[in-house]
């Protein structure tokens, strides 16, 4: 009985099969050839070539090396699809002059909504690819995926920020404060260099990306499956005047600044549970907030009450109110 057809995929989702002898090909060193016949992937994406001294055994392509083969294959078809788009508008360009009984709409270029992950990926790389100035970001907490789907994601992003930072660029990023305590984040800032800042708030908006002060990128859906490119330069001025005023509130995460003494022995990650306690909202709805799961949160409304000498729930609030620590002046202190 022959085996089943090896399904086809591309190389961002790699079959179990090849998953399994790739990592046991770079523990081992090397493979007979007819093992890699139930996964033929991984020859056709170049993980594992013939030996040259042993053409009947196999050895696996580093990781790394492997992993630029295939980012540099993606960017060639980006390449190819400015250079179809540039065709396509040469070629529309006698048509477009002719004008039409229709009117003329030029704010619809403005927009244009993005559907699938590959897609809206694809855009960001293409607009990242033309920038030299600026890229500003904000990253909510992220949504749960897989480790792996995690690390092949970032690992993508690194190559196109670095090279951004390469021509001169500058990344901010604003991130939800959890965020700061992941490695993949830790990391991240080990490795970028040039003109690169992050900081963090309790809460931010949902993801933006704006590039070189032209483009924007921000959620059309729930899941993040649609996304919409705006150009719109009145929107653009108000993404940015957002995210500037966002940066002068956050605390500096990234280069790291010296932590400053909490006043009167309250966090600043407690004053911000505080403001959510006075507006009537649960433990629950609290941590959701602000990115922490709720035994986390109820311990810090715990050391509030300890702190404020509160004995209820009803008396924190009034206590939170008398104290004052939610006045601007009070923070400032």
């Amino acid at each position: 009985m022959s085996p089943a057809p090896h399904p086809e995929h591309g190389a961002a989702d790699l079959c179990s099969a090849g998953t399994a002898l790739y990592e046991r090909a770079l523990r081992d060193g090397r493979l007979p050839a007819e093992e890699a016949q139930e996964a033929p992937c991984l020859v056709d994406f170049g993980l594992l070539h013939p030996a040259v001294d042993e053409p009947g055994r196999l050895e696996p392509v580093a990781p790394a090396t492997a992993l630029h083969r295939l980012l540099r294959a993606t960017a060639e078809r980006i390449a190819d699809e400015r250079r179809r788009e540039e065709r396509l508008t040469e070629s529309f360009a006698p048509l477009l002059r002719l004008g039409g009984r229709q009117p003329r709409t030029p704010e619809t270029s403005a927009f244009r909504l993005l559907s699938g992950t590959e897609r809206i990926n694809r855009a960001i790389d293409a607009a990242m690819a033309d920038a030299s100035g600026e890229c500003l970001c904000v990253q909510p907490p992220v949504r749960r995926v897989s480790n792996e789907r995690a690390e092949t994601a970032e690992a993508i992003s690194m190559v196109r920020d670095q090279a951004l930072l390469d021509r001169g660029g500058r990344i901010r990023t604003l991130y939800q404060h959890t965020h700061r305590h992941l490695p993949l984040a830790r990391a991240r800032y080990e490795q970028l260099r040039g003109d690169v800042e992050a900081r963090s708030l309790d809460e931010v908006t949902d993801r933006l990306i704006v590039v070189d002060r032209t483009v924007a990128y921000v959620p059309a859906n729930e899941d993040g499956t649609l996304a919409l490119e705006i150009r719109h330069p009145a929107l653009i001025t108000y993404f940015v005047t957002a995210f500037e005023r966002f940066w002068r509130l956050a605390t500096p995460m990234h280069p790291p600044a010296v932590q400053q003494p909490s006043a009167d022995g309250i966090t600043p990650r407690q004053r911000a549970i505080a403001g959510l306690l006075v507006e009537g909202h649960t433990d629950s709805v609290i941590a959701h907030r602000l990115g922490m799961n709720v035994r986390t949160a109820r311990v810090h409304i715990a050391k509030l009450a300890a702190t404020l000498g509160s004995e209820s729930r009803a008396q924190l609030g009034y206590l939170i109110g008398r104290s004052g620590i939610l006045d601007p002046q009070h923070r400032e202190r």
